[in-house]
């Protein structure tokens, strides 16, 4: 029984460690620069789509297991029992093995790139992953300074989504760009979230995160202006006309939000209980980008 236990326990941490739910950040992006393209051009190029996805997914395994090595370099995650380096035992090991990720993710763009004869989007996509490692990697460190929010948006937003749709129309449009506003602030939202149960541990590190410079109580408040204010973009984005009708199903991840809103509201001070509200945020991040593409496409 006790082996039974142990192992179930370990089985727990390293799904924690690897993050399965994390890679909806690497899908939606591509998800909905693919989707504004279709219904502008009328065609999807499923071999560069499917390349794209498979890529993104690839660097985003880097970027979490980099992130794990270089937070251990700060000792910031010594408390963290799901970090792959402590898990493990090898830093090296992990290091190598990010990087291994992130040239075969390079790779598949480096493809699409030689595909189209235009280096547009593997100039996009080398953009995005410096940004990525100024988020954690030395000597930047830039998310110690509290700005991973904002490298979040821009990265997983209009960059991203714009990398997808460029892949597919080698053009640019302004749909895609309003597009890319609404993932920008739900992926945010999620490393937001991430911040509140570790504020004893970033302040001993050295890291200024949103919520230790806000505190937990403003930093509640704060997710819910940008949890409800994505309904209010999509909403306003509609009366524009620069969004169908359809994309109105997005409001069906209004739930989720609300629910986001209150846990965070209820347990905001409680970081064993408050830890989990990541995984919500999650799920409203992949739902809402979902929906609004469906929106896309039905209204196509």
């Amino acid at each position: 029984m006790t082996t039974s236990l142990v192992q179930e326990s370990n089985r727990k941490l390293w799904l924690a460690a690897i993050k399965p739910p994390m890679y909806s950040v690497a899908v939606i992006p591509i998800w909905l620069g693919t989707v504004v393209a279709f219904t502008e051009t009328g065609t999807i190029k499923i071999g560069i789509f499917s390349t794209f996805l498979i890529s993104a997914i690839l660097i985003i395994a880097w970027l979490n297991l980099s992130n794990d090595v270089f937070d251990s370099d700060t000792g910031i995650d010594k408390n963290k029992a799901e970090s792959v380096v402590n898990l493990t035992g090898n830093r090296s090991l992990i290091f190598w093995l990010s990087n291994l990720f992130l040239a075969g993710g390079i790779l598949g763009i480096f493809a699409i790139a030689l595909w189209q004869r235009d280096w547009t989007v593997i100039q996009l996509v080398l953009l995005c992953c410096a940004l990525g490692y100024s988020y954690q990697g030395p000597p930047f460190r830039l998310g110690y300074q509290g700005l991973g929010e904002i490298i979040c948006f821009v990265t997983f937003g209009p960059m991203a989504v714009a990398a997808a749709y460029y892949s597919q129309t080698q053009t640019w449009s302004f749909n895609y760009l309003a597009t890319s506003v609404i993932v920008g602030i739900t992926t945010s939202i999620i490393l937001f979230c991430s911040h509140f149960h570790q504020v004893e541990d970033d302040i001993a590190a050295g890291k200024k995160s949103p919520i230790v410079r806000l505190g937990t109580k403003v930093g509640a408040n704060v997710l819910a202006w940008f949890s409800g204010g994505i309904y209010v973009l999509i909403g306003l984005f509609v009366l524009l006309g620069i969004f169908p009708i359809w994309t109105l199903l997005t409001f069906l991840s209004l739930p989720l939000a609300i629910q986001l809103v209150q846990y965070v509201g209820q347990y905001h001070d409680q970081p064993p209980m408050v830890r989990s509200c990541k995984f919500i945020a999650v799920k409203l991040h992949f739902l809402s980008g979902l929906l609004l593409g469906l929106g896309f496409v039905f209204g196509y």
